[in-house]
């Protein structure tokens, strides 16, 4: 018989490859490796991983039989040990190979950065008026949980006036009653080992305003008292945004506003009673109100009486004479004989003027067989029964003291046709 070949326990280039740390918590160590380059004929059975303390020459098998997989959670450490891993590629003829990672590594929680998550009515100024709470609840996260402090205007907080209360959610500033003193700007740095995050958030802490300064009257005409003043002294730590300026009638002492948000210095006081006598003030105004006082003026206007005579109005009488003219002239006609017949025209003039008619320049007066009519303007000659010989050239003439019209027609007068 032949006799049997001699395996190596060692297995050349069949260590495992890529050996690295994937994770590290306080109690746990994550390792991940690659299959090795050489397997051989008798193929792969699977990894066994040990660890060993620093200044311990004693290793720990974590995995009592082989396993497949290329990953291996370490458990059970505690916090603060320095462990050396490695792991074993066990091939399928009993052989072995090994692949220690390097370096010692550290368990302990993984650092997360400290993030402190400003809310957005915080990110610009955050003004408070006198005598309000302030209650600021400010998340910030980071493993293991950041230490937090607070500074105003780089100095520390004063403890005995503000509260800071920290939890591992959040941290809270607290200022039970706001003063014009707790304005400022409020540094909260959370920090964890050597990483730091920073937020500045400035708090304006304001109150109503002081009255203006120096309110006097400049000048009073007519139903008008001209006032100007100065700014207050004291504007409430806020912008004034403006000035709102009352009267009352000294007979009443009743104040009414004139005006409210009144951006000058200085403001025309209109439409005010003949006979009265006015005192005015004026107040300052900031986003957290009126001032609790005015300015009141040392003086009183009054708008006396204006003695006027009514004269009533000239007006120029037109004149509306006019000379005689003809408005509508008389047209010709043609009357049949035997049948009365009609001439019209109209004419207008101031004054009214006299109508005659004429018939081939022969005046007809007192013919019975004309009869002349006029009414409203409208002329009118009525020719009864006329005959052949009434036919012509009719004529109206219109005089008055301006002048006279004069306007012609033609009248033919023809028998009747006989019935054939």
């Amino acid at each position: 018989m032949s006799e049997e070949p001699k395996i190596a326990k060692e297995v050349p280039e069949g260590q495992p490859m890529g050996l690295a740390v994937e994770d590290v918590t306080g109690t746990s160590l994550t390792l991940h490796w690659d299959p090795p380059k050489y397997i051989g004929s008798f193929g792969l059975a699977g990894y066994i991983v040990e660890y060993r303390k620093e200044n311990s020459e004693t290793w720990v098998a974590v995995n009592k039989e082989v396993t497949t997989k290329t990953v291996l959670v370490i458990k059970n450490l505690n916090e603060g040990d320095k462990i050396q891993a490695r792991v074993k590629a066990v091939h399928g003829n009993g052989g072995t190979a090994t692949t220690v990672f390097p370096e010692l590594v550290l368990i302990k929680q993984p650092i997360d950065a400290p993030k402190i998550r400003l809310p957005r009515n915080l990110r610009e100024t955050f003004i408070g008026k006198v005598g309000q709470t302030l209650n600021l609840s400010i998340p910030v996260q980071g493993n293991p949980q950041p230490s937090i402090t607070w500074t105003k205007d780089d100095q520390p907080v004063d403890t005995a006036c503000v509260n800071i209360r920290n939890s591992p959610m959040d941290t809270i500033l607290f200022i039970r009653k706001l003063e014009r003193k707790d304005s400022g700007k409020y540094k909260l740095t959370a920090q964890t080992d050597t990483l730091v995050n920073a937020v500045v958030i400035d708090i304006q802490i304001v109150d109503k305003p002081g009255p203006p300064q120096k309110l006097k009257m400049l000048d009073v005409w007519g139903f008008n008292v001209a006032l100007e003043w100065q700014p207050p002294i004291d504007n409430g730590n806020a912008e004034i945004s403006g000035y709102t300026i009352q009267k009352a009638d000294k007979k009443t002492g009743e104040w009414f506003t004139v005006l409210e948000k009144c951006h000058p210095c200085s403001y025309t006081v209109s439409d005010l009673v003949m006979g009265n006598r006015y005192n005015f003030r004026v107040f300052s105004e900031n986003l957290c109100g009126l001032s609790e006082t005015a300015a009141q003026c040392k003086d009183t206007a009054f708008i006396p009486k204006i003695s006027t005579s009514y004269k009533p109005p000239v007006y120029q009488e037109k004149d509306f004479t006019e000379a005689p003219k003809f408005t509508q002239p008389p047209a010709d006609k043609k009357a049949t004989v035997g049948f009365t017949t009609k001439l019209f025209c109209s004419v207008r003039g101031n004054p009214k003027p006299k109508i005659s008619w004429l018939k081939n320049q022969m005046l007809l007066e007192q013919d019975p067989k004309f009869r002349i009519l006029t009414n409203e303007g409208i002329c009118t000659l009525e020719i009864r029964k006329p005959s052949p010989y009434d036919g012509g050239v009719y004529t109206c003439k219109a005089v008055n003291a301006l002048g006279e019209a004069i306007a012609d027609c033609r009248l033919d007068v023809k028998a009747a046709p006989v019935p054939q």
